[in-house]
């Protein structure tokens, strides 16, 4: 899908031949006050918006069946989604279900066959992070199991961006967030499934998060554009690609720890690299464009990263992660137990190297305090 980006602008092109907008944010939409003042102008103007926002982080299928309810009933006829991950989830769902038989009882809309749909979809991404204005992926929980959708109909067909967003962004959810996309851009750079267009993206992430990370998180305007198109080359690569081991690692270091996603994933990743670099001859590359390919990737993420050798690489990111001052939680057996168990062998598969369970065991313990 060719995605159209646009500016203020182009946002009062797109809501002129709409009824009625469902507008999917969550509160913090009240802290944004250029996109706020805006809806205001445009509801002003006559342009009618139908407000969703009960759902939370890490949202759930019920919130996403209100979701689709509120949508019928007002008759909406396009959806426009604000916030970072969740907020983009929501509204994703909501698309994806609007116009399937049901009323979506019993978690009966997760067990039918997608229906694409070409309803108008708009999303604006607040944080420079998840990159799910890119991607054909969504999260939701049903009865506490992750749900995991795909579909390309959910990837939004326009995408605006407003870096006065990130003004308002709490410094860890900036730092957690900007690691989110540097940990995308990175896995999807050495996963199996790259190729030359989503290398493409992961070298434009990686030179505009190194280019822009230090003014972004020093309040430097100037750095937020360039953070915001880092974070969404990130999510075009790993729309591509998926996600690899360090993803696959750090999903139940966010529920045991309570650290954010960006957090995990680098702690995962910072890791992760230098033992690939180290082991590169003697471990199993999986890859089958074979190890020789493989080291070319890690010199191609050096060079991105403005490192002279895939070593120094490897040393910039653990001082990135140590200049973070991001915490390393304290592990013990039972809780690497757990761990262990909860790596997805689907994302597995995606990693360029095999990974057994003693290999993965070993790799928490350097992960975490243990």
């Amino acid at each position: 899908m060719v995605q159209k980006i646009i500016d203020y602008s182009g946002l009062d092109m797109w809501v002129k031949d709409k009824s009625c907008i469902l507008l999917v944010c969550d509160e913090s939409i009240s802290f944004l006050p250029s996109i706020s003042l805006k809806i205001s102008d445009l509801e002003k103007s006559g342009v009618k918006f139908v407000r969703f926002s009960d759902f939370c982080a890490n949202p759930v299928y019920d919130s996403v069946v209100s979701g689709v309810r509120v949508f019928r009933d007002n008759c909406c006829d396009a959806i426009f989604a604000i916030g970072g991950g969740s907020s983009l989830d929501v509204a994703k769902c909501i698309k994806l279900y609007s116009n399937m038989p049901g009323s979506g009882e019993s978690g009966s809309f997760l067990k039918q066959t997608v229906v694409p749909n070409s309803i108008p979809f708009l999303a604006m991404p607040t944080t420079a992070g998840t990159g799910s204005e890119a991607t054909r992926y969504a999260v939701i929980y049903y009865e506490g199991d992750k749900q995991s959708i795909t579909s390309e109909s959910i990837i939004p067909s326009v995408v605006l961006h407003d870096p006065s967003c990130l003004e308002t962004l709490p410094d860890y959810q900036k730092k957690a967030t900007a690691m989110d996309a540097l940990c995308h851009a990175i896995e999807s750079f050495w996963s199996v499934n790259s190729n030359d267009e989503s290398k493409s993206y992961s070298i434009a992430a990686i030179n505009g998060i190194m280019s822009n990370l230090s003014g972004y998180l020093n309040g430097d305007p100037s750095s937020f554009s360039g953070m915001l198109d880092a974070a969404y080359n990130a999510g075009k690569a790993i729309n591509i690609t998926q996600t690899t081991a360090g993803h696959a690692m750090c999903y139940k270091i966010t529920s045991l720890y309570g650290v954010a996603h960006g957090h995990a994933a680098i702690l995962c990743d910072r890791v992760l690299f230098p033992w690939m670099v180290k082991n590169i001859d003697s471990i199993e590359c999986i890859d089958p464009r074979g190890v020789d390919y493989l080291k070319s990737v890690f010199r191609s993420i050096a060079i991105s990263m403005g490192s002279s050798s895939v070593e120094e690489a490897c040393d910039k990111l653990g001082a990135l992660f140590d200049s973070l001052s991001l915490r390393v939680p304290f592990a013990d057996s039972s809780e690497l137990d757990i761990l262990c168990s909860s790596v997805n062998p689907v994302r597995l598969k995606n990693h360029p190297v095999k990974l057994d369970d003693e290999t993965i065991r070993s790799l928490y313990c350097k992960i975490l305090n243990v």
